[in-house]
């Protein structure tokens, strides 16, 4: 299938596409910008796509990855520990419950890993964006085995750094 074909194929699943989206999003906006980031999935990895399978079905596929990926993304996002001795996992907006102490500490610790060398921090802030490794490997042009290790080390040089805050 030449790029041409490809791209008026997808062209096709335009309007069922847009209506999946919003179907998963229940947002025109939210839904607009998952179907545009599933065009440009589809188009960077269309060497992927063997041209003996369905289309229509593989886009729908990575629609609904990009928006479970998503969800997994904002939901970490707004989550975080307390600072209890039972360490409960909290859900939901930090905004005005932050405390002085525990702002300036997580700038330090973000500071901690600016530090890191790029081989090191990029794999681990995708990590922690919620990508999984087989994505942050494709996106890095990295083997999976490489990227688990630099996260593990970006782990280990992190918990060297900042040992005031686990050692408690």
């Amino acid at each position: 299938m030449t790029v041409l074909e490809f791209n008026y194929q997808i062209s096709i699943f335009q309007d069922k596409l847009r209506a999946f989206a919003g179907s998963l999003t229940s947002n025109t906006d939210d839904a607009q910008d998952l179907y545009q980031e599933t065009v440009l999935k589809a188009l960077r990895y269309k060497e992927k796509f063997n041209a003996q399978t369905n289309l229509k079905a593989w886009m729908y596929t990575i629609m609904k990855n990009t928006f479970i990926n998503d969800y997994r993304r904002r939901k970490m996002s707004k989550t975080f520990l307390d600072d209890s001795p039972n360490e409960f996992v909290l859900n939901g907006v930090k905004a005005n419950e932050e405390s002085a102490i525990s702002q300036i500490n997580a700038e330090e610790i973000l500071n901690k890993i600016n530090s890191l060398e790029d081989e090191f921090k990029i794999p681990f802030m995708k990590y922690y964006e919620g990508f999984k490794y087989k994505e942050i490997s494709e996106e890095l042009d990295l083997p999976i085995g490489t990227v688990k290790s630099r996260i593990f080390l970006a782990r280990k040089k992190l918990m060297g750094q900042l040992s005031e805050y686990h050692n408690g």
